[in-house]
């Protein structure tokens, strides 16, 4: 305690601070806090805030308390919005990917089936024009066969966008890209089917042409109905192809076999078909194990097209060798 109480000692505002044990009673000393203190005139705009006394500290009762619902909002500044609300920087991922969202929700999901059977279904509109032109109107055959130039640039078309779609994400998921590579690969290889198709008698495209939609519809409805989950055979189907593969290289070097070829052709068929299966279920979701993102929505598509194509290709193959 102070010997003068009510007196602060001027010496002590230059050695050591404030006084020891506080201020005395009575009040702060007169002249205000040391070292000038807090500026002359009070605080700015006239001091305490209405309904603060000016003497006597913080509100009876203290502030109140917080909200309970106040979480900070936008790059961590606190606008009032409930808890959980994403700021900008969790909603966009490096490649403008959506993140926080549910993905299995069924409006979502229903959304992006929807857009994949339309460019499916723009694909395969395309693919059968390309089909009945070069079957059916002459003078085309004729130039395509006189140019076969034609046929190594398709092919050159086609793998390259292939494998740009398999391979870069950014291609197959930034538009306008991704949609000109897939129109690129359409044409390029609906062009070698035209091709290829031309080769067959007219009657046995059709006949193909027929067989494909009503396996294509048959399996796609299995797809959606069975509660076997075929997400799980990836493995199994990549050594099946890989064996399909082989095969078909060793029949290469084989004279040409009626038997050999109708085998080769229905082991294609129905591992293509079991594809299908496998890939209708990827892009439905939902209670399957493994789904495909719905960013995914050309990559999806893609790989339906080159399933049907494939069914399309070893039926047509099957038929040319029944009837040969």
């Amino acid at each position: 305690m102070w010997q003068n109480p009510g007196v602060y000692p001027g010496d002590q505002s230059t050695q050591g601070g404030y006084p020891q044990g506080g201020y005395p009673q009575g009040g702060y000393p007169q002249g205000g806090y040391p070292q000038g203190g807090y500026p002359q005139g009070g605080y700015p705009q006239g001091g305490y805030p209405p309904g603060v006394p000016k003497e006597g500290g913080y509100p009876p009762g203290g502030y109140p308390a917080p909200q309970p619902g106040f979480q900070p909002g936008y790059a961590g500044v606190g606008y009032g919005e409930p808890a959980g609300y994403p700021g900008p920087a969790s909603s966009l991922g490096e490649d403008g990917e959506v993140k926080g969202f549910d993905f299995n929700e069924q409006s979502i999901r229903r959304a992006f089936i929807r857009k994949v059977y339309a460019i499916l279904m723009c694909q395969l509109l395309v693919t059968l024009g390309f089909i009945a032109l070069f079957v059916l109107h002459e003078p085309t055959k004729r130039w395509v066969y006189a140019n076969p130039a034609l046929l190594w640039v398709a092919l050159a078309v086609l793998l390259v966008t292939l494998f740009s779609m398999a391979c870069c994400g950014n291609v197959r998921r930034q538009a306008p890209m991704n949609f000109i590579f897939l129109g690129l690969f359409t044409v390029a290889e609906s062009f070698m089917l035209g091709v290829t198709s031309s080769m067959y008698d007219s009657k046995a495209v059709l006949m193909a042409v027929g067989i494909t939609a009503a396996i294509c519809l048959a399996l796609t409805l299995f797809a959606m109905q069975t509660r076997f989950d075929f997400t799980v055979m990836g493995g199994a189907l990549l050594c099946a192809t890989v064996v399909l593969l082989l095969f078909g290289l060793i029949v290469i070097f084989i004279p040409k076999n009626t038997i050999v070829t109708l085998v080769y052709a229905s082991l294609g068929a129905l591992l293509f078909s079991i594809y299908l299966i496998y890939d209708t279920q990827l892009m439905m979701g939902g209670k399957h194990k493994y789904t495909i993102s719905p960013e995914e929505y050309v990559f999806a598509a893609l790989n339906l097209y080159l399933d049907i194509i494939n069914i399309f290709m070893y039926i047509l193959t099957i038929i040319g060798a029944a009837k040969d």
